[in-house]
């Protein structure tokens, strides 16, 4: 580390090297939402109707859905990112900090558990 100085005494601490590797997987997730909605878009547009079972029967195949829980996954992983920047950056309460990040949590782990529960069900043919 070092000998005391103020330099050797925080080297290797604080925002430095937590805060880029929180921006880099922010800017990875953006490219991902980026590249996954145009598949989505462009997929959709290129489908017969957008009726159950056509969309049923597109969904069932290995790579769209895929490509769904993918886009699900990333959507869910950015939002998390970007909304505990906010609540670090605006509250100043610790254990209002604490609390809301708990929430963020469970809200996104909940959420991204359900639509990848429901991307697996169309895929698999589930009951509608």
């Amino acid at each position: 580390m070092g000998n005391g100085t103020s330099l050797g005494k925080v080297r290797g601490l604080g925002s430095s090297h937590a805060g880029a590797h929180h921006w880099l997987l922010q800017r990875f997730t953006a490219v991902g939402n980026v590249v996954l909605t145009i598949w989505l878009v462009a997929s959709i547009m290129l489908l017969p109707d957008l009726g159950y079972a056509t969309v049923s029967s597109w969904i069932a195949q290995p790579v769209p859905a895929t490509a769904m829980i993918l886009l699900v996954i990333c959507t869910f992983w950015h939002a998390r990112l970007g909304l505990q920047v906010l609540i670090e950056d605006y509250v100043q309460n610790s254990g209002t900090k604490f609390g809301l990040i708990a929430a963020l949590n469970l809200a996104v782990i909940g959420g991204g558990a359900f639509a990848i529960f429901s991307v697996a069900r169309l895929a698999l043919g589930g009951a509608a």
